[in-house]
Order: structure tokens, then C-alpha cells, then sequence
């Protein structure tokens, strides 16, 4: 059976901005614009937002939206380099670095761990967004089961398309942050990352990482931090 997390009223950034705690959306935005003048401010107010976000994400399980408001048409579609096809039959997600197991994982052993639902509205730093309904199994069930170290502070996330992403510990360990294997009901489609992709409705898109290899617990992040992020894009990007 697919479970979702029972959600609870949290603050949002719409009610973080009407308290006048941020003093202006570019201080929790300043990464949507990148040159000139604004990737200046961006980069100013980046510890600000980060410090923020995370206030915000520790106020417990984002609210979640119905099944019947699920809008296919609205997730676009886009890829880094392309679209790849890896094959289900010889498909492992690998797990590495500060853990005391490492696990090289199939979609057999994925779809044997606890499975859970998430309904939630997908934003795009580009300015759209689409309600989807993502299930398949918890990262911070993954990561327990490789017995993620406390020296772990962060997670670096490979894929198939050479998309690179690094994210920090509290949100991969968050209970909406999914391994996706299915999309609204179905088997989750190639072109959407299939066989396992990254959903949450903590991040921004660019932070949800399609076709998903690997998996690398490390204690600081490195010089590379993100496709984007290395492009001046904000890294914590959170909702």
C-alpha cells in the first residue's frame, strides 16, 4: 500500500514574506536571476535564504495536495544531456562513501522496502509548476539501510546523464524526499527519469535529479556542488 506522510501546518514562504522576515522575495530568490547586478545579490543572500529555508523545512511535513488535482499535461519535460535508457533488468543504484554498508541496489530490492506517496507541486526555477504524484521508496530509508555515518553531512547525487547534484543531509533525510519509481499511478516514464529519480516538495526542479545511479555520503561539499549550482544557480534551493 502507498503511504504518505500525515502533513501538518507549516510556514510557507508566501507567509515568511507577509511577515516581513525576509525584507524582499530576492533575499529567498536570488537565485532565479543570475547576471549582472542580481548574481551579485543572489550570491549575498544566499546564507540568509539557506538559513531561512531550513527554518522553514524543520516546521515538519509539507502539505500535500489531492490526487484529483494532479495536472499530467503541466510537468514539462527537459533533460542535461539528452535522454538515457538504462536497462531495468541490469539497473543498481549505488550507495558509497560515509556508510558503514554500501549497497549496490535493484529495482527488485527497491520495490521491497516500505513504499510511500507524495502529492506535490513541482517548481520550476524557470517559473512553471505542475501537481504530480510521485511513489517509490524514502532516500533516508535507503541511506539507513546503508547505515549513513553521523560524519555525513551530505549527499552527492550521480546520474545517467551526467547531471550532478549535492544535497544536505536533514533534506535528503527528510520523509517526503523520494527514490521515485512511479509517476500518477504508473510506472515512472524514461523521459521522466525512469527507472529511479529524486521528488520532494522541499527543493526546487533542478535539485530533483532523473535517472539516478549513484548515491555518495560525504562529509563537506566539494568544488563541485550542482550542474546548476556551479553556474551561479543557489545551492540549498529550498520550498
Amino acid at each position: 500500500m502507498t503511504r504518505s506522510p500525515d502533513p501538518s501546518p507549516q510556514f510557507s514562504r508566501r507567509r515568511l514574506l507577509g511577515l516581513g522576515v525576509s525584507g524582499g522575495s530576492s533575499l529567498l530568490l536570488g537565485g532565479c536571476a543570475l547576471n549582472g547586478l542580481s548574481e551579485q545579490v543572489g550570491q549575498a543572500s544566499e546564507p540568509l535564504n539557506q538559513r531561512l529555508e531550513v527554518l522553514l523545512q524543520g516546521r515538519g511535513p509539507v502539505p500535500e495536495f489531492r490526487p484529483d488535482q494532479v495536472d499530467p499535461a503541466a510537468l514539462l519535460i527537459n533533460s542535461f544531456n539528452g535522454t538515457p535508457r538504462l536497462d531495468p533488468a541490469s539497473y543498481r543504484l549505488r550507495v558509497e562513501g560515509l556508510v558503514s554498508r554500501p549497497l549496490q541496489l535493484d529495482l527488485t530490492a527497491l520495490s521491497a522496502l516500505p513504499q510511500y506517496g507524495v502529492v506535490m507541486r513541482h517548481v520550476c526555477v524557470e517559473g512553471w509548476a505542475a501537481i504530480v504524484a510521485w511513489s517509490g521508496v524514502r532516500l533516508a530509508d535507503v541511506l539507513t539501510l546503508a547505515e549513513i555515518s553521523p560524519l555525513g553531512g551530505y549527499v552527492e547525487i550521480e546520474s545517467a546523464d551526467q547531471y550532478f547534484e549535492s544535497w544536505d543531509r536533514a533534506s535528503a533525510m527528510h520523509p517526503q524526499t523520494l527514490l521515485a519509481t512511479a509517476m500518477n499511478g504508473a510506472p515512472l516514464p524514461v523521459a521522466n527519469g525512469a527507472p529511479v529519480r529524486l521528488a520532494t516538495p522541499i527543493k526546487l526542479g533542478y535539485k530533483l535529479s532523473k535517472w539516478v545511479t549513484r548515491l555518495r555520503v560525504v562529509s563537506d561539499l566539494g568544488v563541485r556542488r550542482g550542474t546548476w549550482e556551479d553556474q551561479g544557480y543557489e545551492w540549498f534551493a529550498g520550498l
